[in-house]
């Protein structure tokens, strides 16, 4: 642990600038910027005014005196037909370098296990690039979590989806 002091807290309206930034920081650490299309008017319509999904934030410094926004965790809620009941699906968690190792996190991963324990989650869900050793350790070695290599991800967009609706009764 560096001893670098942060907090995390839900994100507000106010953040969507601070959110679309650690967006384009996770894009071009994944070396994909140009697939980032999201933009303040989006994340404000579909987080804050529909609640699609829900983010947590983590500043350095503390709550009563913060400072730069170092970590963005984004989740929202599915369903286990196996379990009935509600799961916590991870869609993203991205940590500046700078704030690595220095538990970030493993806070962010506290603060979702809260959520999923309120909600009377199952699981809790998440994917990782294959290529990212780094974070797949720590997910291994720091959280025991497990690899699924069984199931493989599945993904329409576009004009994929409008395709679909060949398939309409």
């Amino acid at each position: 642990m560096s001893g670098k002091s942060f907090f995390i807290r839900a994100a507000t309206p106010e953040d969507v600038d601070t959110i679309l930034e650690l967006i384009i920081g996770l894009a071009t650490y994944e070396k994909a910027t140009d697939q980032v299309k999201a933009t303040p008017e989006l994340l404000r319509k579909n987080l804050f005014e529909h609640s699609y999904a829900h983010t947590l934030l983590a500043f350095a410094g503390t709550n009563d005196a913060p400072g730069e926004a170092v970590g963005i965790a984004m989740y929202f809620f599915n369903f286990s037909t196996w379990t009935g009941k509600p799961g916590l699906y991870l869609e993203d968690l991205f940590v500046l370098p700078e704030y690595r190792g220095s538990g970030v996190g493993k806070a962010f991963f506290a603060e979702l296990a809260k959520v999923a324990e309120e909600k009377g989650c199952a699981r809790l869900d998440w994917q990782v690039l294959n290529w990212n050793q780094p974070s797949i350790d720590f997910y291994e070695k720091k959280l025991g979590a497990t690899a699924m290599s069984e199931w493989m991800g599945m993904r329409l967009v576009g004009e994929g989806i409008t395709k679909l609706k060949q398939f309409a009764l």
